[in-house]
């Protein structure tokens, strides 16, 4: 994030993430890429004793009481280390830390936020299916209602630390009826590792290894009535306040990620010699990395207006566009721009020499996770024609539309 637009808090903070990027050993990251590591305990461990973990919520639970602008900032710093750091640096103590806050009770988070924070214990989020990504409403994960406890059977895939968490945030269907609807069919849940939870296969990823990325199999799992977070059938609340967090956390740490390539780019091109002189010089690649400096700035403009909006307390459906948009355009303008990064350094960008190839791979994901672009285009749409004609006779200072020489030829309007 822009350091003009941090406060002083802010900009500790933001050091104190640095130091924190700057302690990760070098064997770690490649272990990770390497799959040696399957899931980075020692690396969340030491960001909850440092107090990095989840900086927006309460001090009572173990957060610094901080805002949006200074998460994005966060994110951003953690994504420097690669995008599968800050994928599980966010999805405990975001995703699943934001679903127990705002909707789960005082008991839930001192069992389970409080020791997440202080790495202690580690958290993965369960909505995706074998049958349905995008689909949230068309989960087969089903969840019985036993009394105490429900009897919870399905499948989860695709959960970045299915191998590693202790806990998982999960969305099962309690109501089967024929005549319900979608918005009251499903229910969120923390669910316990334990008898009935099985790892059962870790994906071979192409990029954003280390993250223990698995399908997970539930089999006559108990899980206690007291562990549903919100009310029972209320998955959809749940869920709509944690497209903030998934979507808008998703994007500020893809700016993190593609700022080293940038940054390795530019050091090779200002040394690199082809044709007698510094290949910056060409206009061939100076123009490529102009082209990436500014889609990487863009990017950080726009988070930092998305999360001041967010801060704000704005309109939701207003929040729900601009997150969308920041999520679909920052996320392709660092693909881009990393693309550009190994671009001008020719075959030796393609190479594991230069750590550019990792980060090439990792960020192939960003477009894809938690909404993928074209998700976030239908959204964005459904939201501006919504915004726009609610608000239409209110935003415009004057009839634009009547800015036009023929604008009285109404027989040349024709809408049907």
């Amino acid at each position: 994030m822009f350091d003009y637009m941090l406060t002083e808090e802010q900009i500790k903070i933001r050091d104190e993430a640095r130091d924190l990027v700057k302690w990760v050993p070098r064997r770690m990251i490649l272990d990770m890429d390497n799959d040696k590591i399957k899931f980075p305990k020692e690396f969340l461990q030491e960001a909850g004793r440092r107090n990095l973990l989840g900086c927006r919520y309460p001090k009572k639970w173990g957060g610094r009481e901080m805002d949006w602008v200074t998460t994005c900032m966060l994110m951003e710093e953690i994504g420097t280390l690669g995008y599968i750091f800050s994928c599980v640096f966010g999805v405990g103590a975001e995703l699943v830390c934001d679903a127990i806050i705002l909707h789960g009770t005082d008991e839930q988070k001192e069992k389970y936020v409080k020791p997440l924070l202080k790495g202690e214990l580690f958290a993965a989020e369960c909505l995706t299916e074998p049958r349905g990504g995008s689909d949230f409403f068309g989960a087969t994960t089903e969840a019985e209602d036993k009394g105490d406890y429900f009897l919870l059977n399905g499948q989860k895939r695709f959960i970045v630390g299915g191998e590693g968490a202790d806990f998982f945030l999960l969305y099962a269907r309690t109501d089967t009826g024929p005549d319900v609807s979608p918005q009251e069919a499903l229910t969120a849940f923390i669910v316990d590792r334990g008898p009935g939870v099985e790892t059962e296969y870790l994906y071979g990823l192409m990029g954003c290894r280390g993250g223990g990325t698995a399908r997970l199999v539930f089999k006559d799992v108990k899980v206690p009535r007291e562990n549903i977070v919100g009310r029972l059938n209320g998955a959809y609340d749940v869920f709509n306040t944690m497209m903030v967090p998934e979507r808008l956390g998703t994007a500020a740490m893809t700016i993190g990620a593609a700022q080293p390539a940038l940054d390795i780019a530019t050091g090779y091109t200002s040394r690199r010699k082809a044709f007698g002189q510094v290949i910056n010089r060409f206009q061939g690649v100076s123009f490529q990395m102009a082209e990436a400096v500014m889609l990487l700035d863009a990017s950080r403009a726009m988070a930092y207006a998305t999360a001041r909006a967010v801060d704000a307390g704005i309109d939701m459906n207003r929040i729900r566009r601009m997150v969308s948009e920041a999520k679909k355009f920052i996320t392709e303008s660092c693909q881009k721009a990393v693309h550009n990064s190994m671009q001008v350094m020719g075959g030796i960008g393609y190479t594991n020499i230069f750590p550019i190839e990792r980060i090439f791979r990792d960020l192939r994901l960003a477009s894809i996770w938690t909404g993928t672009s074209e998700v976030m285009s239908m959204i964005v749409a459904h939201e501006w024609y919504r915004e726009f004609l609610k608000t239409k006779a209110d935003r415009l200072a004057r009839d634009y539309e009547a800015d036009a020489e023929e604008t009285d030829a109404l027989d040349e309007k024709i809408y049907e």
